[in-house]
């Protein structure tokens, strides 16, 4: 409605001088610029059409093709989960009903041969009988099929299949194309080796398959070896402050049910004062606690099923998996910290750096926007330097963070 308010049937776009140089500028621009993201069959049509000069009905009949294709794949893939979980659902029936019948046959046996005895052997036998019988109960059969259907997975998509197939292949081989691997990860990483994708991508593993093993023991040692070291001192005179500072922040992660829990915080403690000891140049400033919660949120996905691990309790892993996890985590945000840890120092130049190339990328790219800001005296800084500082963990949900890091690791 509010589209056909704008557009009276009939009547022609704009086509001033104007508008065609801006329009122009921006297709000059988006096609020498790299960074798209993977695009499905309802883009293409939409890029296709948008090179025409679009009216009313040609705008509304794509805009409802592309509604009715959404809605055609999501019933299609709900279709394909509520069939799968029939399936097990059947199986585990076929297994119950097998179980029940075994019971009926013992117990038939059990009646012929106490029929031919005497009364007191047969009230002795009877006894015995009901005492060697299994005790069937609901709340067993009950808990149990709980149990097999949240562990029903979602199928996957073909397309999810496919892009998969690649990664495993790709990550089979005794030698890990590191270009090639970045690459595929542009459009996103599979849940199943995301874990290993970022550990590679961030430097952490080597290329060598058969040099993995082996690093990941070194580094994991290296890094309880600094906790032993360093930790203790954390009440100590000099470093007060920063284990103060690091105490306060923590609860301000996100998200909210991960960082409540006990453990989180304690691993988290330890990761970001070792670091703050061993990188005095910057030490701890407010805003690196939240590079580590992408990173541990991934290597926690590595050892569980759950989909959405900000609600899964942490603390219900071996401690040797929790050690792991935290030594993991510490490396790849530390190899991350190394390329950005300008961003950390005096003045934090890197930052201000960052703001002023999104300023000058604003101005040509939207210079109504800029104009905007400008004339009502709003600086960048005031508002991108958070971007910045925490590379958006506080402006988009974690789950989305996770997937730009897959792009820009």
């Amino acid at each position: 409605l509010v589209l056909n308010s704008l557009v009276k049937p009939g009547s022609k776009p704009p086509t001033t001088p104007v508008k065609l140089k801006k329009v122009s500028t921006f297709q000059e621009f988006e096609s020498n610029t790299s960074d798209a993201w993977d695009l499905g069959d309802d883009d293409d049509e939409l890029l296709a059409i948008a090179a025409e000069n679009l009216n009313t009905e040609v705008v509304m009949e794509t805009a409802h093709k592309v509604i009715q294709n959404h809605s055609k794949l999501q019933e299609q893939h709900k279709f394909q989960e509520e069939h799968l979980q029939e399936e097990k659902l059947e199986e585990f029936a076929q297994l119950t009903s097998v179980a029940c019948g075994d019971n009926r046959l013992v117990k038939s046996i059990s009646e012929g041969h106490t029929s031919s005895s005497s009364d007191n052997a047969s009230e002795s036998s009877s006894m015995q009988r009901s005492q060697s019988l299994p005790q069937t109960s609901t709340p067993p059969l009950v808990s149990g099929m709980a149990d097999y259907t949240t562990s029903v997975t979602p199928a996957l998509t073909e397309r999810e299949a496919s892009r998969l197939d690649k990664f495993k292949q790709l990550l089979a081989g005794p030698y890990t194309d590191l270009g090639e691997l970045r690459k595929l990860s542009w459009s996103g990483i599979p849940k199943r080796v995301r874990p290993i994708a970022w550990k590679l991508l961030s430097g952490y593993l080597p290329a060598n398959v058969d040099r993995r093993e082996s690093t990941l023991q070194r580094k994991r040692k290296e890094y309880f070896a600094f906790v032993e070291q360093y930790y203790d001192s954390r009440n100590d005179e000099n470093h007060q402050d920063t284990y103060r500072q690091i105490h306060i922040d923590i609860p301000r992660m996100s998200p909210e049910v991960l960082r409540l829990q006990p453990k989180v915080t304690e691993i988290f403690e330890r990761i970001l004062f070792i670091w703050a000891i061993r990188h005095p140049a910057s030490g701890y400033v407010q805003g690196i606690n939240d590079l580590v919660t992408p990173f541990f949120v991934v290597f926690v996905c590595e050892y569980i099923e759950e989909e959405e691990v900000e609600n899964f309790d942490v603390s219900s892993l071996p401690e040797e998996v929790l050690q792991n996890i935290e030594a993991d985590s510490y490396w790849c945000m530390s190899k991350l910290l190394d390329g950005i840890q300008d961003n950390y120092t005096f003045a934090q130049p890197g930052i201000q750096k960052k703001v002023k190339m999104l300023e000058e990328l604003v101005s040509r790219i939207d210079e109504q926007v800029h104009r905007h800001l400008d004339q009502h005296e709003v600086k960048y800084l005031q508002f991108a330097f958070r971007w910045m500082n925490n590379l958006l963990m506080r402006e988009v949900p974690l789950r989305c963070t996770i997937r730009l890091w897959d792009t820009y690791q």
